[in-house]
């Protein structure tokens, strides 16, 4: 990792690199994906060279291609960009993962962080400001959303020993399946069990895990890698 860029003014004074970097673009809304392709095309230096509208198609891509750059949000259908960002740092760490997202939440930059990204970016950043964040993050800069570095200072969410072990199978599914953004009646009729047993997994899970809502629980299943659920068949 390099020095974390604290912002926009750091981004901004990077060198263009000797050759153009290739991008690879991860987002499960084609709007946003092409919208992006054409942000980053207006440069010179840079080449969008594939896309992606999920994490389980990315991977494949990103072996193949060998890109210098991942953009990649971080909810997705199946592996989260969390978890994209931990399989590439693995399996091609040459390559650098950074992502793009539309939420500004101190416990998804942690995760990202610590799962190896090279970045954390803000998708109301300025073009520009985007550019630049892409190019400084293939010169070896870690790139922080300017919004997003006074983050780091503010104390991490405690960890209990033994909530994610305390779930069952069947809640894992549940918590997968709502980190999706999936209702009860679609993960109900996805399972094959009532909306109410649905709910009363809930119950159990928010109890478990010390969430009091679906969305405090989607930060918790992106944060440790329970985004990609456990098929059905399991109880």
């Amino acid at each position: 990792m390099g020095a974390t860029g604290d912002g926009a003014g750091d981004v901004q004074r990077a060198v263009a690199p000797a050759s153009p970097l290739s991008v690879v673009i991860v987002d499960d809304h084609e709007v946003l994906r092409t919208g992006t392709r054409q942000i980053l095309e207006t440069a010179p230096d840079m080449v969008v060279v594939g896309e992606a509208d999920d994490g389980e198609s990315a991977l494949p891509m990103v072996k193949e291609l060998q890109p210098d750059i991942v953009l990649v949000d971080i909810r997705l259908p199946g592996p989260s960009g969390i978890e994209v960002a931990r399989q590439i740092n693995a399996t091609n760490p040459e390559t650098k993962v950074v992502i793009l997202s539309a939420y500004d939440d101190p416990e998804y930059l942690r995760a990202a962080l610590a799962a190896g990204a090279a970045g954390y970016l803000l998708k109301t950043m300025p073009r520009d400001e985007l550019v630049n964040a892409v190019r400084a993050a293939g010169l070896g800069t870690t790139v922080l959303d300017a919004t997003m570095s006074s983050h780091l200072a503010r104390p991490a969410r405690a960890s209990v020993p033994g909530e994610v072990a305390s779930l069952t199978a069947r809640e894992r599914q549940v918590v997968g399946l709502v980190a999706d953004g999936l209702a009860n009646k679609t993960i109900a009729a996805r399972l094959g069990i009532s909306a109410r047993t649905i709910e009363g997994h809930l119950n159990h899970i928010f109890a478990k895990l010390g969430v009091t809502s679906r969305t405090e629980l989607v930060r918790f299943a992106l944060s440790n890698n329970l985004t990609d659920p456990v098929r059905p068949g399991a109880d």
